[in-house]
């Protein structure tokens, strides 16, 4: 029986020629440029996959120009039958939708196939916290964390990401020299390589100026100036800082998500409960519109609502 393999050989020099644009042209960030590339490579290995009826299996793809809209929506039907979250989906979506457009600049392509692709709706979920009050508590007794510098890096980790609201790759690229004590701030550099100061409390003041002592008599040998260090010495990665954070919201909470970016939420909606200004919980997120920031604004909703609940004799 004759079977009918399909290979298609994409020519890489194309998505190369786009990761250098984003790299060094829009400045994109390490962990942003890397999630493009990953996104590509999926899309491309699953072109080159035979298996993959998509859509023509005489069509050899040479060139981005003989990919269509149909390999786009073929990979989409892959990605949802693997049980890929939307969200998901549609931020790979929106890495084609980019792709295709700086090919379409360049004169590679004359029509953008990703115009054509609708994405699924997201289902709105409201922002995952934790209890600030058991979070503030767990912090200000210092029981759980360690005497030794492991444990005030891990201290520090959790006020910081709690304390200011910044993304796990700001933390993780925030330098010494990025603190500034005497104005109690702290310079972040967040999407699109846009700067921001987050202002820091008087007990995180005290806190970086302790750990930074106790780093420098670490003796480490790479004396790096990348704020959060491994024990070791060496710069922290993304999976040191999940591992701190899931480790100690484990004393204060069940919930399945226990990830960096909850401590962000909460420090959000901490804020809003207490009288914050919307434009200023913005400013401070390092959101672009406003509309990102509005989320929250769900989370005191739902607060509002269980007080009533709770106090109000005709609830």
């Amino acid at each position: 029986m004759y079977i009918h393999l399909w290979s298609v050989q994409v020519v890489f020099m194309f998505s190369e020629r786009f990761i250098r644009y984003i790299k060094f042209e829009k400045r994109y960030s390490p962990h942003t440029v890397l999630a493009y590339q990953s996104d590509l490579d999926q899309f491309f290995n699953f072109l080159n996959n035979p298996d993959k009826k998509v859509p023509a299996p005489e069509a050899v793809i040479t060139h981005p120009s003989q990919i269509t809209h149909h390999h786009i929506r073929n990979w989409m039907v892959e990605m949802m039958g693997d049980q890929i979250l939307a969200r998901s989906i549609n931020r790979k979506i929106a890495t084609l939708r980019k792709y295709f457009k700086f090919m379409l600049q360049e004169g590679v392509i004359e029509i953008n196939p990703a115009s054509k692709i609708t994405t699924p709706k997201i289902p709105k979920n409201l922002p995952v916290i934790v209890e600030d009050t058991r979070l503030t508590a767990m912090l200000d007794e210092n029981i759980v964390f360690s005497k030794d510098f492991a444990g005030l890096r891990d201290k520090l980790v959790m006020e910081m990401l709690f304390g200011t609201g910044m993304r796990l790759s700001e933390l993780l690229g925030v330098k010494e020299t990025d603190i500034n004590a005497y104005e109690g701030t702290v310079k972040v550099l967040g999407k699109r390589n846009k700067e921001r100061i987050i202002p820091v409390n008087n007990e995180l003041k005290l806190l970086l100026s302790e750990y930074l002592e106790l780093k420098k008599n670490q003796n480490f040998g790479n004396n790096s100036l990348i704020l959060i260090v491994t024990d070791k010495g060496a710069d922290a990665y993304s999976k040191l800082i999940y591992l701190i954070v899931q480790k100690y919201l484990s004393y204060i909470s069940t919930q399945n998500k226990k990830s960096p970016h909850v401590l962000r939420h909460t420090f959000a909606t901490s804020l809003l409960n207490r009288g914050a200004d919307l434009n200023a919980i913005k400013e401070l997120l390092g959101h672009a519109n406003l509309s990102a920031t509005q989320i929250y604004t769900h989370n005191s909703v739902e607060r509002l609502k269980s007080i009533y609940k709770q106090a109000h004799p005709k609830a």
